[in-house]
Protein backbone atom coordinates (compact mmCIF):
# COMPACT_ATOMS: atom_id res chain seq x y z
CA UNK A 1 0.00 0.00 0.00
CA UNK A 2 1.05 3.48 -0.51
CA UNK A 3 1.97 5.56 1.93
CA UNK A 4 0.28 8.10 3.23
CA UNK A 5 -3.13 6.15 2.30
CA UNK A 6 -6.52 7.70 1.30
CA UNK A 7 -7.26 7.49 4.75
CA UNK A 8 -4.39 9.45 5.49
CA UNK A 9 -5.23 12.33 3.00
CA UNK A 10 -8.98 12.27 3.86
CA UNK A 11 -7.43 13.21 7.34
CA UNK A 12 -5.98 16.24 5.51
CA UNK A 13 -8.91 17.27 3.14
CA UNK A 14 -10.48 17.31 6.42
CA UNK A 15 -7.37 19.49 8.03
CA UNK A 16 -8.21 21.62 4.77
CA UNK A 17 -11.60 22.70 5.28
CA UNK A 18 -11.23 22.73 9.53
CA UNK A 19 -8.75 25.80 8.68
CA UNK A 20 -11.35 27.20 5.88
CA UNK A 21 -13.94 27.82 8.44
CA UNK A 22 -11.41 28.14 11.44
CA UNK A 23 -10.93 32.41 11.34
CA UNK A 24 -14.69 33.81 12.17
CA UNK A 25 -12.86 36.37 14.08
CA UNK A 26 -11.11 37.12 10.77
CA UNK A 27 -14.48 38.83 9.58
CA UNK A 28 -15.18 41.56 12.77
CA UNK A 29 -13.35 44.55 10.54
CA UNK A 30 -16.07 44.55 8.53
CA UNK A 31 -19.12 44.86 11.02
CA UNK A 32 -17.02 46.44 13.65
CA UNK A 33 -17.81 50.35 12.82
CA UNK A 34 -21.74 48.58 12.36
CA UNK A 35 -21.33 46.80 16.57
CA UNK A 36 -19.99 50.33 18.11
CA UNK A 37 -22.87 52.39 16.95
CA UNK A 38 -25.11 49.33 18.04
CA UNK A 39 -23.96 48.80 21.75
CA UNK A 40 -22.71 52.46 22.04
CA UNK A 41 -19.25 51.93 22.78
CA UNK A 42 -15.71 53.99 22.24
CA UNK A 43 -12.74 52.60 19.72
CA UNK A 44 -10.74 52.07 23.29
CA UNK A 45 -13.96 49.35 24.23
CA UNK A 46 -14.19 48.23 20.77
CA UNK A 47 -10.53 47.44 20.65
CA UNK A 48 -10.82 45.22 23.53
CA UNK A 49 -13.02 43.48 21.76
CA UNK A 50 -10.78 42.33 18.79
CA UNK A 51 -8.15 41.53 21.80
CA UNK A 52 -11.06 39.34 23.73
CA UNK A 53 -11.37 37.30 20.50
CA UNK A 54 -7.40 36.80 20.97
CA UNK A 55 -7.95 36.47 24.71
CA UNK A 56 -8.67 33.27 24.57
CA UNK A 57 -5.64 31.97 23.37
CA UNK A 58 -4.51 32.39 26.71
CA UNK A 59 -6.31 28.91 27.75
CA UNK A 60 -5.22 27.57 23.98
CA UNK A 61 -2.83 24.78 26.41
CA UNK A 62 -5.57 23.50 27.28
CA UNK A 63 -6.36 22.10 23.87
CA UNK A 64 -3.02 20.74 23.52
CA UNK A 65 -3.63 18.86 27.37
CA UNK A 66 -6.93 17.33 26.09
CA UNK A 67 -5.68 16.37 22.78
CA UNK A 68 -3.25 14.09 24.70
CA UNK A 69 -5.79 12.15 26.60
CA UNK A 70 -9.04 12.20 24.18
CA UNK A 71 -9.43 11.79 20.68
CA UNK A 72 -8.89 14.33 18.25
CA UNK A 73 -12.60 14.52 17.11
CA UNK A 74 -13.58 14.77 20.51
CA UNK A 75 -11.22 18.20 20.75
CA UNK A 76 -12.42 19.43 17.14
CA UNK A 77 -16.17 19.01 18.33
CA UNK A 78 -15.39 20.97 21.11
CA UNK A 79 -14.10 23.70 20.00
CA UNK A 80 -17.05 24.36 17.79
CA UNK A 81 -19.09 23.90 20.40
CA UNK A 82 -17.43 26.92 22.21
CA UNK A 83 -17.78 28.99 18.80
CA UNK A 84 -21.39 28.36 18.61
CA UNK A 85 -21.87 29.44 22.00
CA UNK A 86 -19.96 32.53 21.88
CA UNK A 87 -21.35 33.56 18.84
CA UNK A 88 -24.65 32.38 18.91
CA UNK A 89 -25.59 34.29 22.08
CA UNK A 90 -24.38 37.60 20.60
CA UNK A 91 -26.39 36.51 18.03
CA UNK A 92 -29.67 36.34 19.84
CA UNK A 93 -28.74 38.74 22.19
CA UNK A 94 -27.27 41.80 20.77
CA UNK A 95 -29.90 44.02 20.78
CA UNK A 96 -31.19 43.27 24.25
CA UNK A 97 -31.44 46.16 26.77
CA UNK A 98 -29.60 43.87 29.28
CA UNK A 99 -26.82 42.47 27.02
CA UNK A 100 -23.88 44.19 28.52
CA UNK A 101 -20.72 44.84 27.45
CA UNK A 102 -18.77 42.68 29.47
CA UNK A 103 -21.39 40.20 28.24
CA UNK A 104 -19.82 40.80 24.39
CA UNK A 105 -15.98 40.01 26.20
CA UNK A 106 -16.82 37.12 27.84
CA UNK A 107 -18.52 35.51 24.86
CA UNK A 108 -15.94 36.58 22.21
CA UNK A 109 -13.28 35.35 24.32
CA UNK A 110 -14.56 31.86 24.74
CA UNK A 111 -15.17 31.77 20.40
CA UNK A 112 -11.13 32.89 20.65
CA UNK A 113 -10.37 29.86 22.89
CA UNK A 114 -12.47 27.64 20.54
CA UNK A 115 -9.98 28.19 17.55
CA UNK A 116 -6.88 26.75 19.30
CA UNK A 117 -9.17 23.85 19.92
CA UNK A 118 -9.19 23.12 16.22
CA UNK A 119 -6.21 24.28 15.08
CA UNK A 120 -4.49 22.43 18.00
CA UNK A 121 -6.55 19.14 16.03
CA UNK A 122 -5.16 20.39 12.50
CA UNK A 123 -1.58 20.46 13.26
CA UNK A 124 -1.16 17.31 14.93
CA UNK A 125 -3.05 15.41 12.02
CA UNK A 126 -0.78 16.89 9.71
CA UNK A 127 2.48 16.24 11.96
CA UNK A 128 1.32 12.46 13.07
CA UNK A 129 -0.15 11.79 9.43
CA UNK A 130 2.53 13.29 7.87
CA UNK A 131 5.82 12.57 9.00
CA UNK A 132 7.96 12.84 5.88
CA UNK A 133 6.41 15.72 5.00
CA UNK A 134 5.14 17.01 7.94
CA UNK A 135 6.26 20.74 6.86
CA UNK A 136 4.24 20.37 3.76
CA UNK A 137 1.44 19.36 4.79
CA UNK A 138 0.73 22.23 7.85
CA UNK A 139 1.67 24.33 5.52
CA UNK A 140 -1.01 23.39 3.04
CA UNK A 141 -4.12 23.03 5.87
CA UNK A 142 -2.79 26.56 7.33
CA UNK A 143 -2.98 28.63 4.34
CA UNK A 144 -6.64 27.66 4.02
CA UNK A 145 -6.92 29.37 7.08
CA UNK A 146 -5.87 32.76 5.29
CA UNK A 147 -9.43 32.12 3.12
CA UNK A 148 -11.82 32.73 6.21
CA UNK A 149 -12.18 36.08 6.38
CA UNK A 150 -13.11 35.81 2.39
CA UNK A 151 -15.48 33.23 2.70
CA UNK A 152 -17.64 34.59 5.41
CA UNK A 153 -18.01 38.10 3.17
CA UNK A 154 -18.32 36.08 0.46
CA UNK A 155 -21.59 33.71 1.91
CA UNK A 156 -22.33 37.43 3.44
CA UNK A 157 -22.79 38.95 0.61
CA UNK A 158 -24.80 36.29 -1.28
CA UNK A 159 -27.32 36.15 1.37
CA UNK A 160 -31.00 36.62 0.20
CA UNK A 161 -32.51 39.70 0.71
CA UNK A 162 -35.06 39.28 3.27
CA UNK A 163 -32.18 38.32 5.19
CA UNK A 164 -30.32 41.25 4.96
CA UNK A 165 -33.70 43.15 5.32
CA UNK A 166 -34.45 41.39 8.35
CA UNK A 167 -30.94 41.20 10.14
CA UNK A 168 -28.23 43.72 10.32
CA UNK A 169 -24.46 42.75 8.42
CA UNK A 170 -23.23 42.71 12.33
CA UNK A 171 -26.12 39.76 13.45
CA UNK A 172 -25.66 38.48 9.52
CA UNK A 173 -21.94 38.17 10.68
CA UNK A 174 -22.70 36.55 13.84
CA UNK A 175 -25.01 34.06 12.31
CA UNK A 176 -22.65 32.71 10.04
CA UNK A 177 -19.61 32.89 12.29
CA UNK A 178 -21.91 30.68 15.19
CA UNK A 179 -23.25 28.19 12.73
CA UNK A 180 -20.35 27.44 9.80
CA UNK A 181 -17.96 26.11 12.06
CA UNK A 182 -19.92 23.57 14.02
CA UNK A 183 -21.76 22.27 10.75
CA UNK A 184 -18.40 21.49 8.90
CA UNK A 185 -16.86 20.51 12.28
CA UNK A 186 -19.34 17.51 12.20
CA UNK A 187 -19.26 16.76 8.61
CA UNK A 188 -15.39 16.57 9.10
CA UNK A 189 -15.53 14.51 12.46
CA UNK A 190 -15.11 10.95 10.93
CA UNK A 191 -11.90 11.93 9.05
CA UNK A 192 -10.25 13.34 12.09
CA UNK A 193 -7.86 10.35 13.00
CA UNK A 194 -4.48 9.38 13.23
CA UNK A 195 -3.21 6.42 11.30
CA UNK A 196 -0.97 4.16 11.11
CA UNK A 197 1.49 4.66 8.39
CA UNK A 198 2.49 1.17 7.09
CA UNK A 199 5.69 2.98 4.55
CA UNK A 200 7.63 5.84 4.17
CA UNK A 201 7.07 6.29 0.20
CA UNK A 202 6.73 9.79 -0.13
CA UNK A 203 3.70 10.18 -2.57
CA UNK A 204 4.57 13.18 -5.10
CA UNK A 205 1.57 12.77 -7.81
CA UNK A 206 -0.92 13.93 -4.35
CA UNK A 207 0.68 16.50 -3.61
CA UNK A 208 1.16 18.32 -7.19
CA UNK A 209 -2.64 18.29 -7.51
CA UNK A 210 -3.03 19.46 -4.12
CA UNK A 211 -0.83 22.52 -5.26
CA UNK A 212 -2.70 23.15 -8.52
CA UNK A 213 -6.23 23.18 -6.95
CA UNK A 214 -4.76 25.38 -4.33
CA UNK A 215 -3.04 27.55 -6.46
CA UNK A 216 -6.56 27.70 -8.42
CA UNK A 217 -8.61 28.25 -5.18
CA UNK A 218 -6.37 31.28 -3.92
CA UNK A 219 -6.75 32.34 -7.66
CA UNK A 220 -10.11 32.56 -7.94
CA UNK A 221 -10.25 34.60 -4.17
CA UNK A 222 -8.16 37.00 -5.64
CA UNK A 223 -10.13 37.75 -8.51
CA UNK A 224 -12.98 37.44 -6.46
CA UNK A 225 -11.30 40.53 -4.81
CA UNK A 226 -10.19 43.02 -7.27
CA UNK A 227 -12.14 42.10 -9.92
CA UNK A 228 -15.40 40.58 -9.85
CA UNK A 229 -17.43 42.77 -10.83
CA UNK A 230 -15.27 44.27 -13.70
CA UNK A 231 -15.41 40.88 -15.16
CA UNK A 232 -19.18 40.28 -15.00
CA UNK A 233 -18.70 38.21 -12.36
CA UNK A 234 -21.72 37.93 -9.47
CA UNK A 235 -21.24 37.20 -5.68
CA UNK A 236 -23.14 33.95 -5.54
CA UNK A 237 -21.25 33.05 -8.81
CA UNK A 238 -18.15 33.73 -7.16
CA UNK A 239 -19.46 31.56 -3.90
CA UNK A 240 -20.35 29.05 -5.84
CA UNK A 241 -16.96 28.55 -7.65
CA UNK A 242 -15.22 28.73 -3.95
CA UNK A 243 -17.31 25.69 -2.68
CA UNK A 244 -16.59 23.78 -5.95
CA UNK A 245 -12.91 24.47 -5.49
CA UNK A 246 -12.62 24.02 -1.82
CA UNK A 247 -14.50 20.47 -2.35
CA UNK A 248 -11.65 19.26 -5.33
CA UNK A 249 -9.23 18.00 -2.60
CA UNK A 250 -11.68 14.85 -1.58
CA UNK A 251 -11.17 13.80 -5.26
CA UNK A 252 -7.27 12.63 -3.88
CA UNK A 253 -8.54 10.45 -0.94
CA UNK A 254 -11.14 9.12 -3.34
CA UNK A 255 -8.77 8.21 -6.41
CA UNK A 256 -6.02 7.06 -3.64
CA UNK A 257 -8.95 4.31 -2.21
CA UNK A 258 -9.81 3.56 -5.83
CA UNK A 259 -6.09 2.72 -6.38
CA UNK A 260 -5.42 0.65 -3.17
CA UNK A 261 -8.52 -1.20 -4.55
CA UNK A 262 -7.15 -1.71 -7.44
CA UNK A 263 -3.30 -3.14 -6.33
CA UNK A 264 -5.63 -5.53 -3.85
CA UNK A 265 -7.09 -7.12 -6.41
CA UNK A 266 -3.63 -7.50 -8.44
CA UNK A 267 -2.27 -8.80 -5.20
CA UNK A 268 -5.23 -11.45 -4.73
CA UNK A 269 -4.56 -12.37 -8.09
CA UNK A 270 -0.86 -13.00 -7.73
CA UNK A 271 -0.99 -14.97 -4.28
CA UNK A 272 -3.46 -16.93 -6.12
CA UNK A 273 -1.14 -18.15 -8.86
CA UNK A 274 1.76 -18.13 -6.85
CA UNK A 275 -0.46 -20.97 -4.75
CA UNK A 276 -1.19 -23.18 -8.13
CA UNK A 277 2.29 -23.90 -8.57
CA UNK A 278 2.30 -26.01 -5.55
CA UNK A 279 5.92 -26.35 -5.72
CA UNK A 280 8.02 -28.22 -2.77
CA UNK A 281 10.05 -24.84 -2.66
CA UNK A 282 7.29 -22.60 -2.16
CA UNK A 283 7.43 -22.08 1.53
CA UNK A 284 11.20 -21.65 1.55
CA UNK A 285 10.43 -18.78 -1.80
CA UNK A 286 8.18 -17.43 0.53
CA UNK A 287 10.15 -17.00 3.63
CA UNK A 288 12.61 -15.46 1.58
CA UNK A 289 10.12 -12.67 -0.17
CA UNK A 290 9.05 -12.36 3.64
CA UNK A 291 12.72 -11.50 4.40
CA UNK A 292 13.43 -9.38 1.77
CA UNK A 293 10.44 -6.98 2.53
CA UNK A 294 11.15 -7.14 6.17
CA UNK A 295 14.78 -5.61 5.11
CA UNK A 296 13.46 -2.87 2.99
CA UNK A 297 10.78 -1.67 5.16
CA UNK A 298 13.82 -1.35 7.78
CA UNK A 299 15.93 -0.12 5.56
CA UNK A 300 12.74 2.47 4.59
CA UNK A 301 12.68 3.62 7.76
CA UNK A 302 16.57 3.91 8.98
CA UNK A 303 16.89 6.12 5.86
CA UNK A 304 13.90 8.16 6.30
CA UNK A 305 15.38 8.56 10.43
CA UNK A 306 18.97 9.33 9.34
CA UNK A 307 17.73 11.61 5.69
CA UNK A 308 15.25 13.73 7.91
CA UNK A 309 15.74 17.04 9.98
CA UNK A 310 18.53 17.50 12.28
CA UNK A 311 16.46 16.56 15.55
CA UNK A 312 16.08 19.35 18.25
CA UNK A 313 16.16 18.88 21.77
CA UNK A 314 12.46 17.44 23.56
CA UNK A 315 11.84 20.62 25.67
CA UNK A 316 8.48 21.31 27.66
CA UNK A 317 7.02 22.25 30.19
CA UNK A 318 9.18 25.09 32.72
CA UNK A 319 11.84 24.45 30.52
CA UNK A 320 10.84 26.13 27.86
CA UNK A 321 10.26 28.97 29.64
CA UNK A 322 14.07 28.93 30.71
CA UNK A 323 15.14 28.71 27.48
CA UNK A 324 16.74 32.13 25.81
CA UNK A 325 15.45 30.80 22.59
CA UNK A 326 12.06 30.62 23.60
CA UNK A 327 12.12 34.63 24.39
CA UNK A 328 13.62 35.31 21.36
CA UNK A 329 11.26 33.62 19.50
CA UNK A 330 8.15 34.82 21.49
CA UNK A 331 9.40 38.52 21.09
CA UNK A 332 9.81 38.04 17.54
CA UNK A 333 6.57 36.35 16.62
CA UNK A 334 5.35 39.34 18.98
CA UNK A 335 6.27 42.37 16.92
CA UNK A 336 5.94 40.56 13.42
CA UNK A 337 2.66 38.03 12.81
CA UNK A 338 0.78 39.92 15.79
CA UNK A 339 1.22 43.04 14.64
CA UNK A 340 -0.29 42.08 11.18
CA UNK A 341 -2.90 40.40 12.78
CA UNK A 342 -3.54 43.97 14.96
CA UNK A 343 -3.35 45.76 11.67
CA UNK A 344 -5.86 43.58 10.44
CA UNK A 345 -8.18 43.50 13.20
CA UNK A 346 -8.17 47.85 12.89
CA UNK A 347 -8.80 47.73 8.91
CA UNK A 348 -12.40 48.81 9.31
CA UNK A 349 -11.72 51.82 11.56
CA UNK A 350 -8.68 52.73 9.01
CA UNK A 351 -10.46 52.51 5.79
CA UNK A 352 -13.54 54.38 8.00
CA UNK A 353 -10.50 57.15 8.61
CA UNK A 354 -9.41 57.21 4.79
CA UNK A 355 -12.54 58.30 3.53
CA UNK A 356 -13.33 54.46 2.13
CA UNK A 357 -16.77 53.53 1.63
CA UNK A 358 -16.58 50.06 3.02
CA UNK A 359 -13.94 48.00 4.69
CA UNK A 360 -14.86 44.47 2.79
CA UNK A 361 -12.82 45.05 0.14
CA UNK A 362 -9.69 45.57 2.09
CA UNK A 363 -10.49 42.75 4.57
CA UNK A 364 -10.88 40.36 1.29
CA UNK A 365 -7.54 41.70 -0.06
CA UNK A 366 -6.09 40.94 3.31
CA UNK A 367 -7.51 37.53 3.09
CA UNK A 368 -6.54 36.30 -0.29
CA UNK A 369 -2.90 37.43 -0.08
CA UNK A 370 -2.53 35.15 3.52
CA UNK A 371 -4.06 32.43 1.94
CA UNK A 372 -1.11 33.15 -0.55
CA UNK A 373 1.74 33.74 1.71
CA UNK A 374 0.63 30.62 4.16
CA UNK A 375 1.13 28.40 1.00
CA UNK A 376 4.76 29.84 0.33
CA UNK A 377 6.16 27.98 3.02
CA UNK A 378 4.94 24.75 1.20
CA UNK A 379 6.45 25.22 -2.24
CA UNK A 380 9.53 25.76 -0.55
CA UNK A 381 9.74 22.91 2.13
CA UNK A 382 8.54 20.01 -0.97
CA UNK A 383 10.93 20.88 -3.49
CA UNK A 384 14.07 22.11 -1.24
CA UNK A 385 13.73 18.91 0.44
CA UNK A 386 14.19 16.89 -3.14
CA UNK A 387 17.84 18.52 -3.29
CA UNK A 388 18.50 17.40 0.40
CA UNK A 389 18.44 20.60 2.00
CA UNK A 390 15.56 22.31 4.48
CA UNK A 391 15.04 25.81 4.45
CA UNK A 392 15.45 27.26 8.18
CA UNK A 393 12.14 28.72 9.72
CA UNK A 394 14.13 31.05 11.74
CA UNK A 395 15.90 32.54 8.48
CA UNK A 396 12.29 32.40 7.15
CA UNK A 397 10.48 34.60 9.36
CA UNK A 398 13.40 36.54 9.43
CA UNK A 399 13.08 37.63 5.94
CA UNK A 400 9.24 37.79 6.06
CA UNK A 401 9.70 40.73 8.58
CA UNK A 402 11.68 43.19 6.71
CA UNK A 403 8.95 43.57 4.23
CA UNK A 404 6.51 44.37 6.22
CA UNK A 405 8.34 47.02 8.15
CA UNK A 406 8.68 48.41 5.14
CA UNK A 407 4.64 48.36 4.18
CA UNK A 408 3.79 50.18 7.82
CA UNK A 409 6.05 52.86 6.90
CA UNK A 410 4.25 52.94 3.84
CA UNK A 411 0.93 53.92 5.37
CA UNK A 412 2.29 56.89 6.04
CA UNK A 413 1.76 58.37 2.91
CA UNK A 414 -2.08 58.92 1.86
CA UNK A 415 -2.18 57.38 -0.87
CA UNK A 416 -4.81 54.89 -1.17
CA UNK A 417 -3.18 52.65 -3.68
CA UNK A 418 -0.26 52.04 -1.27
CA UNK A 419 -3.05 51.51 1.04
CA UNK A 420 -4.13 48.97 -0.92
CA UNK A 421 -0.63 47.25 -1.60
CA UNK A 422 0.80 47.40 1.90
CA UNK A 423 -2.42 45.63 3.20
CA UNK A 424 -1.43 42.75 0.58
CA UNK A 425 2.33 43.14 1.64
CA UNK A 426 1.08 42.79 5.52
CA UNK A 427 -1.60 40.02 4.71
CA UNK A 428 1.21 37.79 2.77
CA UNK A 429 4.06 37.94 5.05
CA UNK A 430 1.72 37.75 8.47
CA UNK A 431 0.07 34.25 6.70
CA UNK A 432 3.32 33.24 6.39
CA UNK A 433 5.09 33.95 9.10
CA UNK A 434 1.78 32.35 11.30
CA UNK A 435 2.46 29.12 9.05
CA UNK A 436 6.02 28.81 8.97
CA UNK A 437 5.79 29.16 13.06
CA UNK A 438 4.01 26.14 13.23
CA UNK A 439 7.08 24.19 11.95
CA UNK A 440 9.63 26.78 14.23
CA UNK A 441 7.94 24.99 17.23
CA UNK A 442 8.79 21.50 16.12
CA UNK A 443 12.23 22.90 14.79
CA UNK A 444 13.30 24.64 18.15
CA UNK A 445 11.73 22.61 20.68
CA UNK A 446 10.73 19.13 19.24
CA UNK A 447 7.60 17.58 18.86
CA UNK A 448 6.74 15.31 21.86
CA UNK A 449 5.22 18.54 23.85
CA UNK A 450 4.63 20.31 20.35
CA UNK A 451 0.55 20.41 21.52
CA UNK A 452 1.04 22.47 24.93
CA UNK A 453 4.43 24.15 23.48
CA UNK A 454 2.93 25.87 20.03
CA UNK A 455 0.09 27.05 22.24
CA UNK A 456 2.30 28.64 25.02
CA UNK A 457 3.53 30.33 22.30
CA UNK A 458 0.74 31.96 20.89
CA UNK A 459 0.12 33.51 24.27
CA UNK A 460 1.89 36.25 22.00
CA UNK A 461 -0.81 37.23 20.43
CA UNK A 462 -3.59 38.51 22.91
CA UNK A 463 -0.59 40.13 24.83
CA UNK A 464 0.56 41.88 21.72
CA UNK A 465 -2.94 42.43 20.60
CA UNK A 466 -3.90 44.04 23.99
CA UNK A 467 -0.60 46.65 24.03
CA UNK A 468 -0.45 47.22 20.12
CA UNK A 469 -4.17 47.17 19.71
CA UNK A 470 -4.63 49.73 23.10
CA UNK A 471 -2.19 52.23 21.39
CA UNK A 472 -3.51 52.33 18.50
CA UNK A 473 -7.50 53.17 19.81
CA UNK A 474 -5.75 54.95 22.33
CA UNK A 475 -4.11 57.38 19.22
CA UNK A 476 -7.29 56.97 17.18
CA UNK A 477 -9.29 58.42 20.28
CA UNK A 478 -7.18 61.28 20.37
CA UNK A 479 -7.31 62.16 17.00
CA UNK A 480 -11.26 61.82 17.31
CA UNK A 481 -11.12 65.19 19.41
CA UNK A 482 -13.62 63.99 21.79
CA UNK A 483 -16.24 62.24 19.44
CA UNK A 484 -16.65 58.74 17.90
CA UNK A 485 -15.12 59.06 14.54
CA UNK A 486 -11.49 60.30 13.39
CA UNK A 487 -10.68 61.09 9.96
CA UNK A 488 -7.64 61.62 7.77
CA UNK A 489 -4.32 60.07 7.44
CA UNK A 490 -3.49 61.60 11.07
CA UNK A 491 -5.39 59.12 12.87
CA UNK A 492 -3.19 56.00 12.32
CA UNK A 493 0.32 58.21 11.16
CA UNK A 494 2.50 57.49 14.35
CA UNK A 495 0.79 54.23 14.99
CA UNK A 496 1.84 52.62 11.81
CA UNK A 497 5.66 54.70 12.68
CA UNK A 498 5.62 53.20 15.60
CA UNK A 499 4.27 49.66 14.18
CA UNK A 500 7.22 49.64 11.65
CA UNK A 501 9.85 50.81 13.63
CA UNK A 502 8.69 47.40 16.04
CA UNK A 503 8.76 45.32 13.21
CA UNK A 504 12.28 46.51 12.42
CA UNK A 505 13.60 44.99 15.83
CA UNK A 506 11.48 41.93 15.78
CA UNK A 507 13.67 41.45 12.56
CA UNK A 508 16.52 41.98 14.52
CA UNK A 509 15.80 39.46 16.83
CA UNK A 510 15.25 36.77 14.79
CA UNK A 511 17.61 36.64 12.78
CA UNK A 512 20.14 36.61 16.69
CA UNK A 513 17.61 33.37 16.84
CA UNK A 514 18.34 32.11 13.53
CA UNK A 515 22.27 32.64 14.18
CA UNK A 516 21.68 30.62 17.57
CA UNK A 517 19.61 27.83 16.04
CA UNK A 518 21.01 27.38 12.74
CA UNK A 519 23.55 24.37 13.91
CA UNK A 520 19.94 22.39 13.92
CA UNK A 521 17.75 24.25 12.29
CA UNK A 522 17.86 23.86 8.38
CA UNK A 523 19.82 20.59 8.07
CA UNK A 524 19.11 17.57 5.78
CA UNK A 525 21.30 14.56 5.25
CA UNK A 526 20.85 14.15 1.54
CA UNK A 527 18.19 10.54 0.97
CA UNK A 528 21.39 8.68 -1.16
CA UNK A 529 23.94 9.47 1.61
CA UNK A 530 22.92 6.42 4.13
CA UNK A 531 22.69 3.73 0.78
CA UNK A 532 26.50 4.97 0.51
CA UNK A 533 27.43 4.35 4.11
CA UNK A 534 25.43 0.43 4.02
CA UNK A 535 27.37 -0.12 1.04
CA UNK A 536 30.53 0.97 2.08
CA UNK A 537 29.80 -0.82 5.42
CA UNK A 538 29.40 -3.97 3.46
CA UNK A 539 32.52 -3.68 1.38
CA UNK A 540 34.27 -3.43 4.83
CA UNK A 541 32.71 -5.95 6.37
CA UNK A 542 33.93 -8.46 3.28
CA UNK A 543 37.30 -6.96 3.17
CA UNK A 544 37.68 -7.86 7.35
CA UNK A 545 36.25 -11.53 6.41
CA UNK A 546 39.30 -12.28 4.49
CA UNK A 547 38.99 -14.82 1.50
CA UNK A 548 36.55 -18.03 1.97
CA UNK A 549 37.85 -21.00 2.76
CA UNK A 550 36.61 -24.33 0.89
CA UNK A 551 34.87 -26.66 3.35
CA UNK A 552 37.09 -29.87 3.61
CA UNK A 553 34.16 -32.23 3.85
CA UNK A 554 33.25 -31.49 0.14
Amino acid sequence: MSSPSSAHWLSLVGSVWLQTINGPNADFPVYSSQLKEIKGISQVQLNFLAFASDAGKLFGWFAGLAALHLPLWVVAVTGGAFGLVGYGVQFLCLEKAGFAYWHLFVLTSLAGNGICWTNTVCYLLCIKNFPSDSRVAVSLATSYLGLSAKLYTTIADSMPKAAKARYSTTKIYLLLNAVVPMLVTLVTAPALRVFELKDRKRTEAPFLAMFAITLATGACAILGSISAKSIGFSTREHMISLFVLLGLPLLIPLALRAWESMAKIRETKRENRVHDLGSDETPETAVSVVELEAEDKQDGEEQHEQSGQAQAEEVGGLRLMRRLDFWLYFFSYMFSATLGLVFLNNLGQIAESRGLASASTLVSLSSSFGFFGRLLPAFLDYYTAKSGYSVSRTASMAALMAPMAGAFLLLLHPEDMLLYASTAVVGTCTGAITSVAVSATSELFGTKHFGVNHNVVVVNIPLGSLCFGYLAAFMYQRGAHGGSRCIGAACYRYTFLLWGVMCAVGTALCTVLYARSRGVAGRLVPAWVPCVRRRLANVGDEDNRGPEVSDPRV
